[in-house]
């Protein structure tokens, strides 16, 4: 059980750095889930023509110049600003941390897309000429890039690696640090997820020939998870990076402590490129708390992966009914309403959105759920506002993604 490890293995978050189509920082996401505003707007890319995205606005001259913004990728940006905010937010003393204590793990759903399409866009105009081809490409679109871009920013010497994972990368990029820090490997994690996905055109491609991209009047109601008139994906880009330590060394600081990761677990379905499998999904979930040392029905809040899809909401809540059936108080929400999703960086964001709860007592409802899918029903789903609950102690938070790779993480109040 997490909770009998000594202090030197217990992992905690000490610092939140974010930007989301509705917030550039905790505050300003937080206050956003719940006023129920949304993040979703009219967007136009290349050859897709006129859809709906959720797009971030942050500074991304507040810790990068034009040129370095210009050489590199704008998954390498939302990563450096994410981790120069998360950093602040710790109240470390980053002067004197010992940069070869840090390590950077950033997990992402896909990467090199943008940058390859603007490239091969740009040389179709001189002939497909190689000569015009970026001596920046490589660089850009190694695996490494957004962990390597935040290491070059911030002069850390500690290791960095990108993961991996689809739409589960968040949660994965929490579960790495969190691994590595017990591991002795470093003193201090940089872990989440980031997302570019918006400014790639193949992706909105490819969810419209699925028939699964999302389409409104209303952009702010386009992303509606567990609503009967559901119709697909709504494309968000953003990040999330937070700052892990152990608990001996964040108490020895005397610092903030958003919460303690005392459960988690990575398991795949091995039975589709695409259709989850709910049954995997339940396992997940239920190893995750046998690792945490509770119960379903100790879990306050269950942050859910819904993404809209006619299929995928029914496949989650099936999961979750099987789990958590006998747990009157769990109450379960979904951010993607909010800000659609975004993929690489939608497991941290929606983690972190909800751990305020932990401070404030409220569960941020789910938009857009005008009439309830009856094969979507859950008893503690919240959709008609804030709900205030007596205490928060656990948040259990979903990640899942193609290839049919699960993640779920539970954070316990410090």
């Amino acid at each position: 059980m997490i909770a009998s490890l000594p202090n030197s293995q217990r992992v905690v978050i000490t610092g939140i750095g974010l930007t989301s189509p509705n917030g550039n920082s905790l505050c300003e996401f937080r206050e956003g889930l719940l006023e129920g505003r949304s993040g979703v707007r009219d967007y136009e890319i290349r050859y897709v023509g006129k859809t709906l995205a959720g797009v971030c606005t942050f500074d991304d001259l507040k810790y990068q110049k034009r040129k370095e913004v210009r050489r590199g990728t704008r998954a390498g940006s939302v990563g450096i600003y994410c981790a120069r905010e998360a950093i602040e937010a710790s109240g470390l003393d980053w002067a004197n941390v010992d940069p070869a204590q840090v390590g950077v793990y950033v997990g992402v759903t896909e990467h090199g897309n943008v940058e390859t399409e603007n490239e091969i866009y740009e040389i179709k105009g001189y002939d497909y000429d190689t000569k015009y081809w970026s001596h920046h490409h490589n660089p850009r679109t190694v695996a490494n890039n957004p962990a390597g871009e935040i290491s070059l920013n911030l002069g850390i010497t500690g290791p960095h690696y990108t993961l991996g994972a689809a739409c589960a990368a968040g949660n994965v990029g929490l579960i790495q640090g969190a691994q590595m820090l017990r591991l002795g490997e470093c003193e201090v994690a940089l872990a989440g997820g980031v997302s570019e996905s918006i400014h790639t055109f193949g992706i909105f491609a490819s969810f419209r020939s699925q028939g699964a991209l999302a389409e409104h009047q209303d952009p702010t109601k386009a992303s509606r998870p567990f609503d009967r008139a559901r119709n697909g994906i709504v494309v968000a880009e953003g990040g999330c990076i937070c700052v892990l330590e152990t608990y001996e060394r964040a108490a020895a600081r005397g610092t903030k402590i958003y919460g303690e990761l005392v459960g988690y677990s990575i398991n795949s379905d091995a039975t589709d490129f695409v259709l989850p499998n709910p049954q995997r999904q339940a396992e997940c979930v239920r190893l995750a708390l046998r690792r945490a040392g509770i119960a379903p029905e100790q879990a306050d809040i269950v942050s859910t992966h819904a993404t809209g899809t006619s299929s995928g909401d029914i496949q989650e809540c099936q999961a979750l009914a099987e789990v958590f059936q006998g747990s009157p108080r769990t109450r379960f929400n979904n951010t993607k309403s909010y800000i659609g999703h975004a993929m690489g960086a939608a497991g941290t964001l929606e983690l972190c959105g909800n751990l305020p709860a932990f401070e404030d007592g409220l569960c941020h409802p789910t938009l857009n759920v005008d009439e309830l899918d009856p094969e979507c029903q859950l008893p503690g789903l919240v959709t008609d506002g804030p709900r205030a609950l007596d205490k928060v102690t656990y948040i259990v938070n979903n990640s899942f993604g193609m290839l049919g790779i699960n993640s779920v993480v539970i954070v316990k109040r410090v």
